[in-house]
């Protein structure tokens, strides 16, 4: 049976997914390997990131951040504004009981880059990422009718991993639109005055330390996401595996270039992708610790008001070859957000360089 936010939204879905058939191919396409159930919210919610991201691409402003959050503030009650990806996003909050401070620390990490925030401490960085990523993980894993309080922290583990693996790839390229992500803190430990270096951004061992640095603490949050993995519905653990994996193999790539992430940026080559996608067949179960993990203090924050209760976890059946298409909508979905904070830059000093 159809559920009925899909009845009562299939126009606005249908013409979320038409939007996104142009503007997002890759999601796009893999999404018809994914079932129906998840399929329709996936797009609702990809639709309204990309609603949001756009928005302040193209005005990076206070005004533009208040304008979204008057949107999102309609959504949740009940009156969205008349676009598709608004009244949409509002059936699948209500369906999936999404609670409305998940989307809003997603806009206001997105404040943050248009103020052109940097980060002193591990733990501000942790901060940033869990509201530009780990909510994004929140979300999706709330769509796939996940409630359980580890597993959706493991989600958070993930969304966080893959933002610290984008601010080691491109500390080059966002030094020259006039951003640094790595914590000031260390930076300076390692030697390195934040504003001299930006303003002269180059490739050292010193610097090297520093990415280093970030991504072990990365792979240490893959690890952790990969338990959670074990918690999602059968269905969806080969993709989301397969997204991780690959997306700790950015990694791998910024380590084999010996972290310079200055002169160059880490391209992991299709053949080695598909040899790890392959490879994730063998090991869609991994094993749980013998006590959960906590959620990293700066993002639990993001697990309040979430209830078991709210909403029975679905099973969801998947061909195993599925996974492929799961992985790409993920990855997607994360590139996209990436590419939003390359583009933020605030119109004061900043700006000159974007």
């Amino acid at each position: 049976m159809q559920p009925f936010f899909e009845k009562s939204a299939a126009a606005d879905i249908e013409a979320c997914r038409a939007h996104l058939k142009t503007g997002s191919r890759s999601f796009y396409a893999a999404s018809f390997l994914l079932p129906r159930r998840v399929r329709a919210p996936a797009s609702a919610l990809y639709a309204f990131c990309r609603l949001a991201d756009d928005a302040v691409d193209i005005d990076c402003t206070s005004g533009a951040i208040e304008r979204l959050q008057q949107r999102l503030d309609r959504v949740y009650s009940g009156m969205p504004e008349s676009h598709p990806a608004d009244r949409a996003m509002m059936h699948v909050v209500e369906h999936f009981a999404i609670p409305k401070h998940v989307p809003e620390a997603l806009i206001e990490g997105l404040a943050w880059d248009s103020a052109g925030r940097s980060y002193e401490t591990l733990d501000d960085l942790h901060a940033y990422a869990a509201r530009v990523a780990g909510t994004v993980g929140v979300m999706m894993a709330l769509v796939m009718g996940v409630r359980e309080p580890n597993a959706l922290a493991r989600a958070v583990d993930l969304g966080i991993a893959m933002q610290l693996t984008n601010i080691a790839r491109d500390v080059g390229e966002d030094a020259r639109l006039g951003r640094v992500y790595l914590p000031r803190e260390w930076l300076l430990d390692a030697g390195i005055e934040p504003d001299a270096w930006l303003a002269a951004p180059q490739f050292t061992p010193k610097l090297a330390e520093v990415v280093k640095r970030l991504l072990d603490v990365a792979d240490g949050l893959y690890t952790r996401a990969e338990i959670g993995i074990a918690e999602l519905p059968k269905g969806c653990r080969p993709g989301i595996l397969a997204a991780r994996l690959l997306y700790a193999e950015i990694g791998q790539e910024v380590r084999r270039n010996g972290f310079d992430s200055v002169s160059q940026r880490a391209v992991v080559p299709s053949t080695r992708k598909m040899r790890k996608l392959t490879g994730v067949l063998g090991s869609v179960r991994p094993p749980a610790p013998a006590e959960p993990f906590l959620c990293l203090e700066p993002a639990r924050f993001l697990l309040c008001g979430i209830r078991e209760t709210d909403l029975a976890m679905t099973t969801l059946s998947l061909r195993w070859w599925d996974f492929r298409a799961q992985a790409i909508w993920v990855l997607d979905l994360f590139e996209r957000l990436e590419h939003r904070n390359n583009a933020a830059i605030p119109t004061s000093a900043a700006r000159m360089t974007a």
